[in-house]
C-alpha cells in the first residue's frame, strides 16, 4: 500500500463523509450548544491544524533522521522535505481535519454539560505535577539512553508539556465536557491505530524494534504507536474543547485582570 492509497483509503473517505455531514448542519444550521459558542469551530479547527504542522514537524524529521520509523522509499513519490516525505506533512494536516470535525459533528448533538460547581484549581495543580513528574522520567530514559524505551519516551517528552498546559488551564472544564472528550478521542484513536496496523502489515512504514518496548496489541501494533495516535488526538480534542467553551475565554480573562504587579508595572514603560 502506498502511503498515499493509505492517506486515500483511511483518511480521504471519512474526510468526505463529515464533510459532508458538516455542511448538512450548516445548511440546517444546527449549531453547538451555548455552552460552546466561545468562537467559530471551523477557525478553531484551522488553527489546530497550522499547530500541528508546525509543532510536529522538527519532532517527526528527528524520528526519522534518528530511525525510530522509516518508510518504504518504493511507497511513497519521492519529494522530501528534510527527512520526511510530503506525504507525512499531508498526514499532519489529514489527521486534526479528522478528529475535528469528528468532535464538531458530534458536538453540536449532545445535551449541553451541566455547570460546573468550582475551579478544582488545587486538583489543575495536581494533574499538572504528576504530568510533570512522568515528563522528568521520560526525559531521563532519553538522557540515560536505554534503547528500548526511545520511542515511547520522545512521544511523551513532546507531547506532555502542550498536554500539561491545556489541563493546568481547563482540566475541569473538559471534565465538564467529558461526555464529549471522550466521544471525540476514543473511536478516532482506536480508528486510526486499526489503520496504522494495517499500514505496518503492508509495509508502507516500519517502527524500529531496537528502539521500541516490542509490546504488540494484536500482535501487530506497537503500543508506541497506539500511544502516538492517543496523545495527537488528546491534544485535538483537549484544544478544541477548550477554546470552544465560552468558560476558557472567561477564565482567560480573569487571569489577564490578574497579571503580576511587576508585569503591568514593565509594561507602562
Amino acid at each position: 500500500m502506498t502511503y498515499f492509497g493509505f492517506l486515500a483509503l483511511f483518511l480521504g473517505i471519512p474526510l468526505i463523509v463529515l464533510g459532508w455531514q458538516f455542511a448538512q448542519d450548516q445548511r440546517a444550521k444546527r449549531t453547538l450548544p451555548e455552552t460552546l459558542q466561545n468562537w467559530s469551530p471551523l477557525g478553531i479547527l484551522v488553527a489546530h491544524i497550522l499547530v500541528a504542522l508546525i509543532y510536529t514537524t522538527p519532532w517527526d524529521n528527528y524520528l526519522v533522521a534518528r530511525r525510530v520509523w522509516w518508510y518504504d522509499p518504493n511507497l511513497v513519490t519521492g519529494i522530501i522535505f528534510g527527512w520526511v516525505p510530503i506525504e507525512e506533512y499531508t498526514f499532519f494536516v489529514l489527521q486534526p481535519l479528522f478528529t475535528g470535525l469528528w468532535l464538531i459533528v458530534w458536538a453540536r448533538r449532545l445535551n449541553p454539560a451541566p455547570p460546573l460547581k468550582s475551579d478544582y484549581a488545587s486538583i489543575r495543580q495536581r494533574l499538572v505535577l504528576l504530568l510533570g513528574l512522568l515528563w522528568a522520567g521520560m526525559a531521563s530514559i532519553l538522557i540515560g539512553q536505554w534503547l528500548p524505551g526511545t520511542y515511547l519516551a520522545l512521544e511523551l517528552v513532546w507531547a506532555l508539556p502542550p498536554i500539561m498546559l491545556q489541563l493546568g488551564f481547563g482540566a475541569d472544564i473538559l471534565w465538564r465536557h467529558r461526555r464529549l472528550v471522550l466521544l471525540g478521542l476514543v473511536p478516532t484513536t482506536l480508528y486510526l491505530s486499526a489503520a496504522d496496523a494495517l499500514a505496518i502489515t503492508s509495509g508502507t512504514w516500519t517502527i524500529n524494534p531496537a528502539l521500541s518496548l516490542q509490546i504488540y496489541l494484536g500482535g501487530i501494533l506497537p503500543i508506541e504507536e497506539f500511544i502516538f495516535f492517543a496523545l495527537t488526538n488528546i491534544l485535538i480534542t483537549f484544544g478544541m474543547v477548550l477554546v470552544m467553551s465560552r468558560e476558557s475565554q472567561t477564565r482567560f480573562e480573569t487571569l489577564l485582570r490578574s497579571r503580576p504587579s511587576w508585569l503591568l508595572s514593565s509594561e507602562k514603560h
